[in-house]
């Protein structure tokens, strides 16, 4: 199950009551207080672990509460702090703040993480208290409560190549050829309903990470179809490679097509309007795959790529143009 998208409550633990207490021993003919501090509650962390791909390890678990802190004792003993609780959620993940819509912290990173909700400090036990003129207090302070709150957790996907274009374009199938994913493929629209990842390696330190988004239709910007469930993971992505269909199943013009998920994209962000791309026309076996791959090359006035996922053409020549945008990029 892939989930981009999940609310959570997060409640951190209360601090330990300060003791009041006073020594008390044998032989020793001046007591005084003793009582100690509590320990801290603990904290709600999210965090991201590289080993995650979805949100949907935390689906079910909507109530995260960290450990409370335990209260002094008397000889000046301190409470234990309490144990934080950490969530774990996939690189790539926005942390908002529900109630605001504040971003708290971008999870780009491995290990990027982010306190949620802050632990209550711990009370002052009676010993603090004590003075020239109240040498026997029986003040002591009790614990602050944690902090809460409900937090959204949005995920969008980082990966180094984004395949887009319009629903059965054979973004599936090209990922399955590319590296060892395996999406679901059928001969029907919409097959894919959420991102899929895969690996492409080429020796032992040429590789990359390449993501099939689910396609895109007339709209999507403004939310229609799978709209923003689309367009939130192409955002992160560092080169897009815009597949066009030759012979849609819809009959519609292939041409048009890629001119309007262009359109799509301006809208959504100008960003991705002028991030890197590479336009590749898809199942180049078919008798209409060269004629559109002219007329689109003249409509754009720049270089248009021919493939076949079922036989294997122009694949190494794609992924080669893959490893120069990207190199590119790294040098700037």
């Amino acid at each position: 199950m892939f989930v981009d998208t999940f609310t959570i409550f997060c409640k951190a633990g209360e601090g330990g009551h300060g003791c009041m207490s006073f020594r008390r021993e044998s032989h020793v003919p001046r007591g005084g207080p003793d009582g100690g501090d509590g320990g801290d509650g603990g904290s709600v962390i999210i965090r991201a672990d590289a080993q995650l791909g979805s949100l949907a390890n935390i689906v079910g678990h909507k109530h995260w509460n960290a450990e409370g802190g335990a209260h002094g004792q008397g000889k000046l003993k301190q409470g234990r702090n309490g144990d934080d609780m950490i969530v774990l959620v996939p690189p790539g993940t926005l942390v908002r703040d529900a109630e605001r819509g504040h971003l708290l912290r971008d999870l780009a990173e491995d290990g990027d993480q982010v306190t949620v909700a802050k632990g209550g400090y711990g009370g002052r036990g009676n010993k603090h208290f004590a003075t020239s003129t109240n040498r026997a207090p029986r003040e002591f302070e009790k614990g602050e409560s944690g902090g809460k709150r409900d937090v959204v957790l949005e995920l969008k996907l980082i990966a180094d190549v984004g395949l887009i274009g319009k629903p059965n374009a054979g973004k599936s199938t090209l990922l399955s050829r590319m590296s060892r994913a395996h999406p679901e493929i059928a001969d029907y629209p919409f097959t894919t309903k959420f991102p899929n990842l895969g690996l492409v390696r080429t020796g032992f330190d040429r590789q990359f990470v390449l993501a099939d988004i689910p396609g895109l239709i007339e709209g999507a910007h403004a939310g229609v179809g799978l709209g923003h469930e689309f367009l939130r993971h192409v955002e992160r992505t560092r080169v897009l490679v815009h597949l066009v269909e030759p012979q849609p199943m819809d009959q519609t013009d292939p041409i048009e097509n890629f001119l309007n998920i262009r359109d799509e994209l301006r809208q959504y962000d100008t960003a991705l309007a002028e991030r890197p791309e590479i336009v590749v026309v898809t199942k180049s076996e078919l008798p209409d795959a060269a004629t559109v791959a002219e007329l689109l090359a003249e409509q754009i006035d720049r270089p248009v790529m021919q493939i076949s996922a079922v036989s294997g053409q122009g694949l190494p020549e794609l992924t080669n143009a893959i490893f120069e945008i990207l190199a590119e990029a790294d040098e700037e």
